[in-house]
């Protein structure tokens, strides 16, 4: 079956596909608009037969799994899981300044690349196997993610869960420019330092602790275990109350990037050895989010190995490559499973105001992942 061309055929259906999920702007931190987005796409999971599986929450979106064929033959006993997500880093509204449209062969509109293509992709794969009566090898359970952008523990635990009944992982962001897969990805500890000294007049600075001089102190030390392989982005700072008091608080939050877990579990340690250096002022530290790299493994190297091999049977070149920016493929690699990241299309401007993706790659990268529900 030659997947690239019918799903050329199909081109305008997916366009306009796209152009619907897009269109329902789903900001991580709008749990409506996310609820609403989500609520969209799982019908169009529904059309094609795959069950639903619901996962309330509270605070973000609802997360869901749809599970394909349904019910799965009892034969099939192994597991593909694909991960996406739903939510976006734009807010509601920014479609009316950053609308949809295509342009010759590229595809603009916020979150088009970043993931909601990869959504399209997902559901005319599955759309495919169902007309054509193709049968895969492996169940397929797509994870639909409502906070990704962000960081959800919920979510994480929803992945480890997926991960321990399935053989292989295949995660949906974006590729790396010019196509190629990412079989590394950097880990990511987001840290809060907290200083606290003691309040005072401006005029008599001796009488207080300066909360402020304390903490641009420690973030010094900290910018001191920035490393070639390591970055440090001081992301967030803030305290005092006005220029006339010497500051009683101040606090900053801290975004760091590594490509292994020891590198990690180094920085912890420094974290929890820094001691305030002005005298009588207190300091504290706490992880507000952990991310574990997507190390390079024998595994994961030897499912892009199979996936290469598919690739080139439809004429198609894949390499391979690394990234410092996180994504779900970490969590999913981190539990020791064979997992690949980067299937979704080529584009550019990833949380930028010129997000696109390229539409000749839509194509490509939909005909390869249905092959590879089929093949793997």
């Amino acid at each position: 079956m030659d997947f690239y061309h019918y799903y050329k055929s199909r081109k305008g259906e997916m366009i306009n596909l796209l152009k619907e999920i897009v269109g329902r702007e789903s900001p991580s931190g709008e749990k409506k608009a996310v609820d609403a987005c989500s609520s969209f796409v799982v019908e169009e999971f529904k059309k094609i037969g795959a069950n639903i599986i619901r996962i309330p929450q509270k605070e973000t979106g609802t997360l869901y799994i749809a599970e394909y064929p349904h019910p799965a033959p009892k034969a099939m006993t192994e597991q593909i899981l694909l991960l996406t997500h739903i939510d976006t880093v734009w807010p509601v509204g920014k479609i009316h300044t950053m609308p949809f449209y295509v342009s010759e062969e590229k595809v603009f509109g916020p979150g088009v690349l970043d993931m909601k293509a990869s959504l399209v992709m997902t559901l005319f794969s599955l759309k495919a196997l169902k007309e054509l009566n193709i049968q895969p090898q492996k169940k397929i359970a797509v994870f639909i993610n409502s906070a990704e952008e962000t960081g959800s523990n919920a979510s994480y635990e929803v992945i480890r869960n997926l991960c321990k009944k399935s053989t292989y992982v295949l995660c949906l962001e974006p590729s790396l420019p010019g196509g190629a897969l990412k079989t590394q990805r950097k880990g990511r500890l987001v840290v809060r330092i907290e200083a606290r000294g003691k309040a005072a007049h401006a005029g008599t600075p001796e009488k207080g602790i300066n909360a402020i001089e304390e903490l641009i102190k420690q973030l010094l030390r900290v910018k001191g275990l920035e490393k070639q392989e390591i970055t440090v982005n001081i992301g967030v700072i803030e305290g005092g109350e006005k220029p006339n008091i010497v500051a009683e608080n101040a606090w900053a939050i801290l975004d760091i990037r590594f490509w292994e877990t020891q590198q990690r579990d180094r920085l912890v340690a420094e974290f929890k050895k820094l001691k305030p250096v002005l005298k009588g002022a207190r300091l504290k530290f706490s992880t507000e989010s952990s991310t574990p790299p997507m190390e390079k493994t024998e595994a994961s190297t030897e499912l892009f190995s199979q996936v290469q091999k598919i690739a080139s049977s439809i004429n198609m070149n894949l390499k391979s490559g690394k990234t410092g920016g996180g994504s779900d493929a970490s969590v999913a690699s981190g539990m020791g499973l064979p997992t690949l990241d980067g299937l979704g299309p080529d584009g550019e401007g990833i949380h930028a105001e010129n997000e696109h993706l390229l539409l000749p790659s839509l194509i490509e990268r939909t005909a390869l992942l249905t092959e590879i529900l089929i093949q793997l």
